[in-house]
């Protein structure tokens, strides 16, 4: 005879509470947070500017029904649509990751915080167009920045421990329950509310990481986060109209989350939520390029001179690298499109040894019938060193450690370049906020004129400045 299952409805799960104590109760008093979640903003918007010089992410943007404007609907920075927040969402949060070129955490989990701008720009945008509507205050830009450190915070240390990639899952899960649980207080919803949305958020059909590997590789990867981060809104629309959660979404057994999509396991915590992620986020500064990968580019930039022609001269090529890497972006045979090149190691290293560079445009099919590119990549070897692996996941180091090594057909080869820790890393902070502000400044001026643009960088400098500023008055700055 069969036990009867309980249908007493038990409390939220242990995971939803804690979140809801940090979003709704924790006050970031880091003066590094607030000052690298304004230099997040910037780089993000700045990646987002410059995927709008590609048509195959601008044939993603818009409103469903073409034409349509939404009263005091959420705008969308470098366009002139107006949209209603989830749509808004998916706009801002697909142009932020097209090029790859936004920000970074590597851990047991990989992913890219700042995907989670999408839903809380446009949602804090709409509030404030809303409210002055009706005559009451507007959020301002800090409200935003705040939510940013916290959406960081929660993808981030679920990140740590928790690897979803190993029973394949996409890191964008986590950007949805990030922006659900900020979103819902941006939003105005009560602790509550939050826990059902976010408790929602678990339960959907979570995306498959086939997108990015090969031999599936596609633009899905570029549009998932826009996806994830519209949904977000979504949920919490719906939580603030008083949809039901589900306490035990996580820890139901045989039909929660553990069961079901992570093999019975329950996540580990490595540290609470505080500031961590934010302060120590990756910046993907010079290249457009997968981050495991960024070192890799470096070495074979600086190797560039020594190798220029002298193509055929080249036996093979050593590239020394950790587990990480080997698993998501090592690749061999045809790559079919920009989103395959862009996550294989060996196309982003020919193509610097080659072009002493790499930009989006390298990814392009005019780069890519380049034949040396191919026949470089046919002389990798790829080999994992333990140590880069194991400093990979040691909390005080996160290095994303790579070499290069060419050996040439006489007998000789080049010095073995290595390099350790990107420039986009937290231990190169001081090196890379001026090539980060650069870059920023390069990407305003590829879709505003320069007045435009210098009147959006002299605030973005201004860390005052842009906290008290009205969220909707920010995003104006951008319309053109």
């Amino acid at each position: 005879m069969s036990t009867p299952i309980s249908n007493m409805r038990p409390e939220p799960d242990q995971v939803l509470l804690e979140l809801a104590d940090y979003v709704y109760d924790y006050e970031v008093n880091s003066a590094e947070a607030y000052q690298t979640a304004r230099l997040c903003l910037m780089d993000t918007l700045g990646c987002g500017l410059l995927a709008l010089r590609y048509p195959e992410c601008t044939k993603h943007l818009g409103p469903i029904i073409p034409g349509t404007i939404v009263p005091h609907g959420a705008k969308v920075p470098g366009t002139q649509y107006q949209l209603d927040p989830v749509t808004a969402a998916f706009n801002i949060g697909c142009m932020i990751r097209w090029l790859d070129y936004n920000d970074t955490w590597l851990a047991a989990e990989w992913g890219h915080p700042s995907d989670n701008l999408g839903g809380i720009l446009a949602a804090a945008d709409y509030i404030s167009r809303s409210r002055i509507a009706e005559g009451l205050a507007p959020l301002k830009m800090k409200d935003v920045l705040t939510s940013m450190i916290k959406a960081h915070e929660i993808q981030g240390v679920l990140a740590l421990e928790n690897s979803f990639n190993r029973v394949g899952l996409d890191h964008v899960l986590l950007v949805k329950v990030a922006s659900t649980a900020v979103v819902t207080k941006l939003l105005g919803g009560s602790k509550e509310e939050m826990i059902n949305a976010v408790s929602n958020a678990w339960l959907d059909g979570q995306a498959l990481r086939t997108y990015r590997h090969a031999p599936n590789t596609g633009s899905r990867k570029s549009w998932a986060a826009g996806d994830a981060t519209s949904r977000a809104v979504r949920l919490s629309l719906m939580a603030l109209k008083g949809e039901m959660g589900y306490p035990s979404a996580l820890t139901a057994k045989t039909w929660g989350f553990y069961d079901v999509l992570f093999k019975g396991k329950e996540f580990k915590f490595q540290r609470p939520y505080g500031s961590y992620v934010m302060e120590n986020v990756l910046f993907k500064i010079s290249y457009p390029a997968e981050f495991h990968a960024q070192t890799a580019v470096e070495c074979a930039i600086r190797l560039c001179p020594q190798v220029e022609g002298r193509w055929d001269e080249i036996d093979y090529i050593e590239l020394t690298t950790h587990e990480s890497a080997i698993r998501i972006i090592d690749k061999k045979g045809p790559l079919n499109n920009p989103a395959d090149r862009d996550h294989c190691l060996q196309y982003m290293v020919a193509v610097a040894l080659i072009y002493g560079e790499l930009t989006a445009d390298h990814y392009e099919d005019t780069i890519a019938g380049d034949p040396r590119i191919d026949a470089l990549r046919d002389k990798m070897n790829t080999k994992e060193n333990p140590r880069y692996t194991r400093e990979y996941h040691e909390p005080d180091q996160r290095k994303i450690a790579n070499a290069v090594q060419i050996f040439f057909k006489d007998g000789t080869h080049t010095e073995k370049a290595e390099s350790e820790f990107p420039i986009g890393h937290r231990r190169r902070r001081d090196e890379g906020i001026p090539l980060l502000e650069q870059k920023y400044a390069a990407n305003l001026a590829t879709r505003f004129p320069r007045k435009q643009s210098q009147a959006i960088m002299e605030l973005c400098l201004n860390q005052h400045g842009l906290e008290t500023m009205p969220v909707h008055q920010f995003v104006d700055m951008f319309v053109i």
